[in-house]
Order: structure tokens, then C-alpha cells, then sequence
């Protein structure tokens, strides 16, 4: 009986796992964040000759320390030939707190997220390696946009610009020199023939900005870490109360301010003496007037 059920028990097992999905299918691999960051949009196909593509990628990552990586980044972007064009490294202040330590110190508690945005110029041919590389910096990942416009009939809309504007160049200074005798007709042929020229430049300008914007892709990169904390430590601002005079002194003070303020009534007065004077010589009149009134009223 004891055989039998070790059979069964050993068969149920067999079947058990028989049946489980194997370890690979389980747990499939987890990518890296190189991984993550690569696109087919960043890899230039050597054998595709008729698109010609802007390529442009656009990041925005955590990284452990923001400084570091900003110096890891910009020797990457060296190594592979390109260039840094605009960086931008802040530190944003979130909150500011001042701590009472003892009797004489004070600390100030400061919070703040360290961030810096930055644009890189590299070869075309190097985008998909260097995002490869700028990947060992992130700790997470928050965006990655990466876009490849293609401008092959921009290209070509310009080019026959400036082949029609060239041989429109030539007709127009071939009628000039040979039919242009009257002045008015010579200047209009003349502004035509700037119009003309100009269309040609601005589709020759166009074209080495569109050349230019192929042959180099640009990459613009927004970096931050966690929110820091700044300790400083700086001397406790004491009460002022312990500065101020005796009461003794304030007494004194306040005497001497009384009396400057009765000297000053004093000499306004003095410097009223003639409305002084007018008024005693009306005073007196006026006892003189009521003297000889008294004296006439009783004779």
C-alpha cells in the first residue's frame, strides 16, 4: 500500500511539472536602460539614398548626482565628435528654515532640487551610440521622444529654386545690357533681378541649414536628482533689549530733552517781542481809555 502511494505521488509531480512553463518564459529579460533609450529613428541606414532625415532626440532623466553626469555627458559628446550648445544648470530653492541652536548659533535649513538643461550637437551617424552612452546616467527615466523628419523634397524644392532663379538671373541681365537704354525700364529690371537673387540665397541658406541639421543631430537633455539639503550655520541674532541704556541714564536723557524743548519755547517767544511790545502799549492804552472814562462819569 505504501508503494502504491509513492508511485502516485511521484507521478503527480512529474505531471505537475511537466506542465509548469519553463524558467525562461516566466521571467522574461528585464532591458537595460541603453535599451530604453534606443530607437531604430536614431540609426542611419547607409543603404536608404533617397530620404534624407533630421534627426532630433529629446530626454528627460533622473541621475544620481547632476554635476557629474553634466561632466560625463559632455565627454561623451566630445568622444564622438560633437559639441555642447546651450547648458543650463540651476539650483531651485523649494523651502528655507531657521533653527535655533543655543544661546549664540542658529542653522539655516535650506531644501532645494539641483536640475540642468542642456543641448548637444553629434554627428549623425553617432546619435544611436551616444544615447547608448548617456544611458548609464539614469536612475529613471521620465521621457524620451526621438524623431527623424525626412526633408528630401525640401531639398529638392530648393534646388530647382535656384536653378529656375539662376537662369531667370541670366535672361534678366542679358535684357539689361543689351535692351535697357530708357532709365525707368533698367531700374525695374534691375529691383526684379535683386527679387530673383534673393530667392536664390534664401534657398542656398536654407539648404546648408537643412545639410547641416542632417549631418548633425541635436539632442536636448533635461537632468535632476533628489531634493538636497544645505545646512549653515551662522550666529544667533541676539535680543537687543540687552543693549539699552540704564533707567537712570533714560531718566537724565529725558530731562535734558524737556529742558532743550523749553529753551526753544523761550526763544520763540523772544523772537516774538515785537507783538510783545504791541500788545503791553495796547494793554495799557486800553487801562488809560478806561481811567478817564471812570473819572468823566463821575464829575
Amino acid at each position: 500500500m505504501k508503494n502504491i502511494t509513492t508511485i502516485l505521488v511521484i507521478a503527480l509531480s512529474i505531471a505537475l511539472f511537466s506542465c509548469s512553463p519553463k524558467a525562461s518564459e516566466e521571467a522574461p529579460a528585464v532591458e537595460s536602460t541603453a535599451d530604453i533609450v534606443s530607437s531604430s529613428a536614431a540609426v542611419e541606414n547607409n543603404k536608404d539614398t533617397t530620404h534624407q532625415f533630421i534627426r532630433t532626440a529629446d530626454l528627460k532623466f533622473k541621475v544620481k548626482s547632476v554635476i557629474k553626469s553634466t561632466y560625463d555627458i559632455e565627454d561623451i559628446t566630445a568622444r564622438t565628435g560633437g559639441f555642447v550648445t546651450y547648458t543650463n544648470l540651476t539650483s531651485d530653492v523649494l523651502s528655507t528654515e531657521t533653527k535655533e541652536i543655543n544661546f549664540d548659533s542658529s542653522v539655516i535649513v535650506t531644501h532645494f532640487v539641483v536640475t540642468n538643461s542642456i543641448i548637444i550637437r553629434v554627428p549623425n551617424t553617432k546619435l544611436d551610440t551616444t544615447l547608448k552612452q548617456i544611458s548609464r546616467n539614469i536612475v529613471y527615466l521620465d521621457s524620451r521622444v526621438i524623431k527623424a523628419d525626412d526633408v528630401a523634397l525640401q531639398l529638392l524644392s530648393n534646388n530647382l529654386t535656384i536653378r529656375r532663379s539662376d537662369k531667370n538671373e541670366a535672361r534678366l541681365i542679358n535684357a539689361i545690357d543689351n535692351r535697357g537704354k530708357k532709365l525707368n525700364e533698367t531700374t525695374s529690371a534691375e529691383e526684379l533681378l535683386l527679387n530673383k537673387q534673393e530667392q536664390a540665397d534664401n534657398a542656398r541658406i536654407a539648404n546648408l541649414s537643412l545639410k547641416d541639421q542632417i549631418n548633425f543631430s541635436t539632442i536636448h537633455l533635461t537632468i535632476y536628482q533628489n531634493q538636497g539639503v544645505n545646512y549653515e550655520k551662522i550666529v544667533r541674532e541676539k535680543n537687543s533689549k540687552q543693549y539699552e541704556p540704564g533707567l537712570g541714564y533714560r531718566i537724565l536723557d529725558s530731562l535734558s530733552y524737556g529742558w532743550s524743548i523749553f529753551e526753544d519755547i523761550i526763544v520763540f517767544l523772544i523772537n516774538l517781542w515785537g507783538l510783545v511790545l504791541l500788545g503791553v502799549i495796547g494793554f495799557l492804552g486800553y487801562k488809560l481809555y478806561v481811567i478817564k472814562f471812570r473819572k468823566k462819569k463821575h464829575e
